[in-house]
């Protein structure tokens, strides 16, 4: 049988697989179910055929979530390259739960969705990966090259250990090419293969006023903390083009080259439609076309996550709070250093006078991009164009996660490909993963191992 056939032939049994992971919560956020879905995933593997292992930073210390570590040899190809799958079994939390039309971990089966928590991100895409790989154990009895896999449970809250398991583990780990853990599939279903991530700076300020909450007719002696930290954000960002205004924040960037240029100009983008799917009518700074699709893809952000001070319940409390809290993300693109633009972003307040608020780090990533030449990217673009009939390369997604940990620690070039709908709504009540687009994820999979056990794969 084909890898195709195969495939088709397996689908209830990927469906209920799949709805299994969703019924396990695996809330990293809230440390809830994590070493139970661990062992869950690790279970599917041996079911699957391969070999798995439940692996902890410290044995004495299970504090930090573990990975999952599979691998599979090839009996008929010892000497061909090791592919790695990189996926997460954690989750974000579920809530607003009144939004949901069904039970969040349900794995609700409706028409052509599987519906739940982690549907999508990303436990479809791990169960994708999976069962690949045991299609052709069960059809063959081996593998075309050789795999491994990684699945941590921590991303969801920036993958705080992941460059620590990958130092400990990296001689287990070691591979010659690496799939990403999700990849989106655009709205007229073409695979979007993203040849990178950007990093981030994630920070909290906070500012601090009265010690403890006061009348507010006292404003005109007291000043408001919320005031105060919104002077100091409106120095951060202009407003009209949305670049972000601490100095030498772009200084290290680096510029695109003439082939991403290319593939940006190349990469189609239906403006109209996302913005009705987001319901807006323009984008930052009116970009437009080449524009927009730069600043998607390698431009800096400097974002509000969150902001909270005083009362927000309902009716009327008339208060000056004492205290102001903002949660800020900014995006980062190859070249710039976490570390550095969080010092910079100190200096910035403290030479806008505003070195009284408070500056907490919570977490940094450096971006990461694949070289367009890369001969794998080839091999992932073929495979992608055979399962799903089109394929769009990206120069990077406009997402974050540790691909620059992995490039840094096994020297091995990332690509995103996956059956994620851009539309799914992964981190939002009802999420959900289309059953038509796992179906051909699954067969993808399959041949970017055939393509990659040829010899010539990396050049």
């Amino acid at each position: 049988m084909t890898i195709d056939s195969l495939v088709d032939a397996g689908m209830n049994d990927l469906i209920s697989d799949l709805q299994a992971l969703i019924r396990q919560p695996s809330v990293s956020a809230k440390k809830v179910g994590l070493v139970e879905c661990a062992n869950l995933v690790a279970k599917m593997m041996q079911k699957a055929g391969i070999n798995s292992e439940v692996l902890y930073l410290d044995d004495d210390d299970k504090t930090v979530p573990p990975i999952v570590y599979g691998e599979v040899k090839s009996r008929a190809n010892p000497a061909a390259k090791t592919l790695l799958f990189y996926n997460h079994y954690d989750v974000q939390p579920e809530e607003p739960l009144e939004l949901w039309e069904d039970e969040p971990f349900s794995g609700t089966v409706k028409d052509n969705k599987v519906f739940g928590r982690g549907s999508a991100d990303d436990k479809g895409e791990l169960i994708t990966r999976i069962k690949a790989v045991e299609y052709f154990l069960k059809e063959t009895g081996d593998v075309p090259c050789n795999i491994k896999f990684m699945v941590e449970g921590e991303e969801e809250v920036g993958s705080v250990h992941v460059e620590q398991y990958l130092k400990k583990y990296e001689e287990k780990l070691a591979c010659d090419g690496v799939i990403w853990e999700f990849g989106y599939v655009d709205a007229k279903d073409r695979p979007i293969i993203s040849l990178g991530m950007k990093g981030l700076l994630y920070v909290e300020l906070i500012a601090t006023g009265p010690s403890r909450d006061a009348h507010s007719s006292l404003a005109v002696l007291i000043e408001n903390p919320a005031w105060r930290l919104v002077s100091a954000l409106s120095t951060m960002r202009d407003e009209k083009s949305g670049r972000v205004t601490i100095k030498d924040w772009y200084k290290e960037v680096r510029p695109f080259t003439k082939q991403e240029l290319a593939v940006i100009s190349r990469e189609p983008f239906d403006e109209g439609e996302f913005k009705n799917e987001y319901g807006i009518r323009r984008f930052v700074a009116g970009a437009r076309g080449k524009d927009a699709k730069k600043a998607l893809v390698g431009m800096p952000t400097c974002n509000i996550a969150g902001f909270d001070s005083g009362y927000i319940g309902e009716g009327a409390k008339t208060v000056l709070p004492a205290r102001a809290r903002a949660k800020i993300d900014f995006r980062l693109v190859p070249g710039m250093v976490p570390e550095r633009q969080l010092a910079r972003l100190k200096r910035h307040l403290k030479d806008h006078g505003f070195s009284d608020i408070q500056v907490n780090f919570i977490h940094g990533e450096a971006a990461a991009r694949t070289p367009i030449s890369d001969p794998f990217v080839k091999k992932v673009d073929e495979a992608a164009r055979k399962a799903f009939g089109s394929s769009i390369r990206s120069v990077s997604s406009a997402g974050t996660g540790p691909m620059y940990s992995f490039v840094k620690v096994l020297k091995a070039p990332c690509i995103s490909v996956g059956s994620t709908y851009m539309f799914a709504r992964i981190h939002s009540p009802n999420e959900f993963a289309r059953i038509d687009l796992l179906n051909k994820c699954t067969k993808c999979m399959g041949r970017i191992i055939e393509k990659f056990a040829a010899q010539d794969t990396l050049g």
